[in-house]
């Protein structure tokens, strides 16, 4: 008894909502600036601003840029904000902190602009697996923006799903 197979989950009313879709593309670079600090920890403020004027601020151009300090010290609240002033003509985006942080940075203006609406009672599956660095940051950010709208969300794959959220 031969009988034809269907596949129920291609069948399903289930949409797919994958954030990988969504990765702003660009390159990612970590500025350290522990390399003008004296010996790595002590900022002089007038060779720093020096070496903000000389440095080549075009090599940036249309990358996403975080600052960050690799050493224990104590650097002002100015320093980054000289520096981001610097690259603001060139760079898509200027952050302070790790690549981790710029990309939850990135993808919570994604979320933020994004118009959900199409998901509206529908049974939503956020797609876990990913090639890129999607932070875990941007699965919650999604999942609160669609918990409003949508009749169910999940996690995973259609073949093997999480329930997270069934509206009552």
């Amino acid at each position: 008894m031969s009988e034809e197979i269907i596949n129920r989950v291609a069948n399903s009313k289930l949409v797919t909502f994958n954030l990988e879709d969504f990765y702003p593309k660009g390159e990612r670079i970590l500025f350290d600036i522990s390399h003008w600090l004296m010996e790595g920890i002590v900022l002089r403020e007038s060779e720093f601003r020096e070496k903000a004027k000389e440095h080549d601020w075009a090599q940036y151009q249309d990358k996403y840029v975080s600052l960050f300090c690799s050493t224990d010290a104590i650097v002002p609240g100015w320093a980054y904000l000289l520096l981001s002033l610097h690259l603001a003509p060139f760079t898509k985006k200027v952050t302070v902190g790790s690549l981790d942080e710029l990309e939850s940075i990135l993808f919570a203006e994604v979320l933020q602009h994004m118009d959900v609406s199409e998901y509206t009672d529908k049974s939503v599956i956020i797609k876990g697996c990913a090639h890129k660095p999607i932070p875990q940051n941007a699965y919650v950010l999604l999942a609160q923006k669609l918990q409003p709208i949508a009749k169910n969300i999940m996690y995973g794959e259609a073949c093997s799903s999480v329930p997270l959220f069934k509206r009552k």
